[in-house]
C-alpha cells in the first residue's frame, strides 16, 4: 500500500449503518479506495506483474489503511507514472461516483471541440467542495457544460478559479439556499452531494427547467426512495433518482486516463501518515474538508 482515502462509506460503516450485514466480522481494516504497487499475485492473474504501480477498488473487504492488501485483480487497473498514488487513491469512489452521476442525469463527456453534437446544458453540483462534488464540477465543464457550483464561502474562488465553474454559489446565503443561479438560468440537471443539507424536493423542482430534469442524488435516504417512486408513476418531467455506485475497472481507468491528460485533478483537502490515520478520519467526518482526505503510507509524520 502506498495510499488510500477516506470516504462516507468508511465512517458509516464506524457508525453501524451497514449492520449487521456489514462488516462481515471484526477486526475490520477500513479502506476501500487502494493505492500501491503490486508484491504478489495469485495463480489466475495474468495481466499485471509484480512492481507495477495500480489502484484498486476493493469493496466491501477495505484493508486500505494498512502496509500491505489484498485486492481483487477484475477491478484494478494500472496507475501510469503522470498519476501520483494519492491522487489515484482520490479515483475509485468519488471520481467515478461522480462519472455515473453525470452520466445518469444525461450530462455527455463530449469534448465540443471534437464537434460532438450533444447540446450544452445547465449542469448543478450541489455541495461541490467535497469528494465527489469537484470531481462532477471537472467533468461537467469537460463535456462543455454550464456549471454553477454550491460551497461555503471559502471555496467560492476554487470553484470558479481553480475548477472552472461559471458561477459559484454561498449555499449560506438566501439564493444559495435557493439555488438560484446569478444568471437566472434553469437547471437541466442536479448532482445532488449535500446530503446532510436536506434540501427539500420543492427548491430542487422550481430550480429545474421547465421542460423537465433530473436530480441525482448520490446519498440517498428513505425520502427520497418514495419521492423517486411517486414521480415515476405519475410520469413527472421532473425527477429525484438516486444513485449508489459501484466501480468498474472501465470507469476507473477512464478517469485514470483523464488525470493522465492533465483533464481531470484530485484536490487534496489534507495527507496524513498511516500513524495519524485516526487524524484523517476525524477530518473526513468533520465535513469540513475540501476535496479529498488522504492517508499516505509512507508520509512525513
Amino acid at each position: 500500500m502506498e495510499a488510500t482515502s477516506i470516504n462516507q462509506v468508511d465512517w458509516n460503516f464506524q457508525k453501524g449503518v451497514a449492520r449487521p450485514v456489514m462488516p462481515r466480522k471484526f477486526p475490520f481494516v477500513s479502506g476501500f479506495d487502494l493505492a500501491g504497487e503490486i508484491v504478489e499475485l495469485g495463480a489466475g492473474v495474468s495481466e499485471f506483474k509484480s512492481g507495477d504501480k495500480v489502484i484498486a477498488f476493493n469493496f466491501p473487504k477495505g484493508g486500505g489503511l494498512a502496509e500491505y492488501a489484498v485486492a481483487s485483480a477484475s477491478l484494478t487497473v494500472a496507475r501510469p507514472p503522470e498519476v501520483s498514488a494519492a491522487q489515484g487513491a482520490c479515483l475509485p469512489i468519488a471520481a467515478v461516483t461522480a462519472l455515473r452521476s453525470l452520466q445518469t442525469a444525461g450530462i455527455t463527456l463530449d469534448d465540443p471541440s471534437d464537434g460532438a453534437a450533444s447540446p450544452r446544458k445547465n449542469l448543478l453540483v450541489t455541495a461541490a467542495s467535497g469528494g465527489v462534488g469537484h470531481f462532477a464540477v471537472q467533468l461537467g465543464r469537460l463535456g462543455g457544460h454550464r456549471v454553477t457550483a454550491t460551497c461555503g464561502a471559502r471555496n467560492l474562488g476554487l470553484m470558479r478559479d481553480k475548477l472552472g465553474a461559471d458561477e459559484a454559489l454561498d449555499y449560506g446565503t438566501p439564493e444559495g439556499a435557493a439555488l438560484r443561479s446569478p444568471s437566472g438560468r434553469k437547471y437541466d440537471a442536479v448532482v445532488h452531494c449535500a446530503a446532510a443539507a436536506g434540501v427539500p424536493w420543492s427548491v430542487f423542482r422550481r430550480a429545474l427547467a421547465d421542460a423537465g430534469g433530473k436530480v441525482v442524488d448520490i446519498t440517498p435516504g428513505f425520502v427520497a426512495g418514495v419521492t423517486a417512486i411517486l414521480q415515476m408513476a405519475t410520469f413527472s418531467k421532473k425527477r429525484l433518482v438516486p444513485l449508489l455506485v459501484t466501480p468498474t475497472k472501465e470507469d476507473m481507468e477512464l478517469v485514470v486516463g483523464l488525470v493522465k491528460q492533465g483533464r481531470l485533478a484530485a484536490v487534496i483537502d489534507s495527507s496524513y501518515p498511516l500513524s495519524r490515520a485516526q487524524e484523517g478520519w476525524a477530518r473526513s467526518m468533520s465535513g469540513h474538508a475540501t476535496g479529498k482526505v488522504v492517508v499516505e503510507m509512507g508520509g512525513a509524520e
